[in-house]
């Protein structure tokens, strides 16, 4: 057997094996449950884990952005009119959310930690300054006070006889930074020189620039990968007290900040928030990619804040109970200290046509207005998000105030905000590397039948090309038959040459 023969059945061989081990790795599905295994055991929230140190100080930058609606025509609302608000903003803050006090209790299975927010304001990326500029807008400490004396008819009529001796009413006209971070309202100081209990400043923000909203224990991840980043207890409550069902005040989900690895299309991913006193689920929306990252979009439905016709589970949140608003709101007094705070998506997107059309100016849409996380499904890192929520107020005639008696009862909006964030370059590279890898490993089966096959090729150009040298070779050393050629006539001297013949001789002569 010649060299190139052993080269040829050598080839065949090695591709034979290539893609036998191919075949079975990939139907044994090695690889990808190998990966798999080792994913999920990497992304936990343990020290030295790939996700715990960008978990504990997140090092892309999240922003805040605040959008106000100011009302220009608050005495045509007062006199039975349609409101008109004119949106501003925004006001954009650069928020930092390190995770302080981080502990592991119960054997490293779970985490505390609280996290402090701080904000920092950002002119360059804001329409202007918000210490100088005036919303006129809803005045919450106001109607959160005469809420408070409804049905009270002396304490009604006093505080009615006091707003308006300082001519304070349903709207008021404050700095942004007031609106926003606190001031010290009157009403609320005559009320607070009665009942201590009371606090005399009101903000939206007030008292939120670098404290945290309580403490937070985690699921690590390593008793079950399904359970990354869930929240166990929250205040140490493993369920909130404010809603009227059980279901309702489930505290269930993560908090935002991560999910499990390998998420599925299919799943409704829950997260809770404190600001919304709940939690809220999100569904798949579509596929996208965010500097060279895939990641499935994943965006609250209209079911999430669904009238109770809607959608039944949502009867829960009506507080106190059989006290529902519509499709698109939720009341969340409850848990605001009684003010009458009513949260939704911005311009009420989602919402009922009662709260778009309840005053002029509104214009929802789904590119400015959702609520989406777009997350790495392999990773269930979010690589890119946006919060989206709406404060308004829930505007009624209350009994004792003449000032409400003619405006028409609505939800009022005040401003949203949009708290978005997108993965650093420095994270992004990284993760795309890791998924990379992620991909070779899952795929490795597939390079062994892609060089198999690759063999095969070559082995059969090698199969032709042997045969087709043999066939050559035989054709080259075969022999012609000399055919048969007729006697050639002797006789002729001019074809035989010359030549000496014996004849016989003749006897002499005597």
């Amino acid at each position: 057997m010649t060299r190139r023969s052993c080269a040829v059945y050598a080839t065949g061989i090695v591709c034979a094996h290539l893609l036998i081990v191919g075949i079975a790795l990939i139907v044994a599905q090695v690889f990808p449950t190998l990966i798999q295994n080792r994913l999920k055991k990497e992304i936990t929230l343990t020290e030295g884990s790939r996700v715990f140190k960008t978990w504990k100080s997140p090092p892309a930058k999240i922003y805040m952005q605040y959008f106000f609606f100011n009302v220009t025509n608050p005495e045509v609302f007062l006199s039975g009119g349609l409101a008109t608000v004119k949106e501003v903003g925004p006001y954009t803050f650069r928020e930092y959310r390190p995770r302080e006090n981080v502990t592991f209790v119960d054997n490293g299975t779970k985490v505390s930690a609280h996290t402090a927010k701080s904000f920092v304001f950002l002119p360059e990326q804001s329409v202007g300054d918000p210490e100088v500029d005036l919303v006129t807008t809803i005045n919450i400490p106001a109607l959160a006070v005469m809420n408070k004396m409804s049905g009270n008819f002396f304490m009604s009529t006093m505080v009615s006889m006091w707003m308006n001796s300082k001519g304070s009413g349903i709207f008021m006209t404050r700095s942004v930074d007031e609106i926003l971070w606190g001031y010290k309202d009157p009403l609320l100081t005559s009320v607070h020189s009665m009942k201590p209990e009371v606090e005399e400043y009101f903000g939206l923000m007030y008292k939120k620039n670098g404290t945290s909203s309580g403490e937070f224990v985690f699921h690590t991840g390593e008793e079950n990968y399904m359970d990354f980043g869930k929240i166990h207890t929250w205040k140490g409550q493993r369920e909130t007290t404010w809603w009227t069902s059980k279901e309702s005040n489930m505290i269930n989900g993560t908090d935002g900040g991560g999910f499990h690895p390998f998420v599925s299309k299919d799943e409704q991913l829950y997260v809770f928030t404190a600001d919304l006193c709940r939690s809220i689920y999100v569904t798949f929306v579509k596929e996208v990619e965010i500097k060279g990252i895939p990641a499935y979009r994943f965006a609250p439905p209209r079911d999430v804040l669904a009238s109770h016709e809607e959608n039944p589970a949502n009867e829960g949140f009506c507080v106190p109970a059989g006290n529902c608003l519509g499709t698109g709101v939720l009341q969340v007094k409850e848990c605001r200290k009684g003010a009458p705070i009513v949260v939704s998506f911005p311009h009420f997107y989602h919402g009922a046509e009662e709260y778009i059309n309840g005053v002029e100016g509104l214009s929802p849409n789904q590119e400015h207005h959702e609520t989406f996380l777009d997350i790495n499904p392999t990773l269930g890192i979010p690589i890119r998000a946006s919060k989206r929520a709406q404060i308004n107020v829930h505007l009624k005639r209350i009994s004792g105030f003449p000032v409400t008696r003619k405006f028409k009862p609505t939800v009022f909006p005040v401003l949203f905000v949009n708290e978005s964030v997108v993965i650093d370059d420095e994270s992004a590279a990284k993760m795309r590397t890791m998924l990379l890898m992620v991909m070779l490993v899952s795929n490795f089966p597939l390079l062994i039948v892609g060089l198999g096959t690759i063999l095969l090729i070559i082995f059969i150009i090698l199969i032709v090309r042997s045969r087709q040298k043999k066939t050559t070779a035989v054709e080259d050393t075969d022999y012609k038959q000399v055919s048969d050629k007729p006697d050639e006539d002797l006789s002729d001297p001019q074809k035989n040459g010359s030549f000496i013949a014996m004849s016989p001789m003749e006897g002499e002569k005597c």
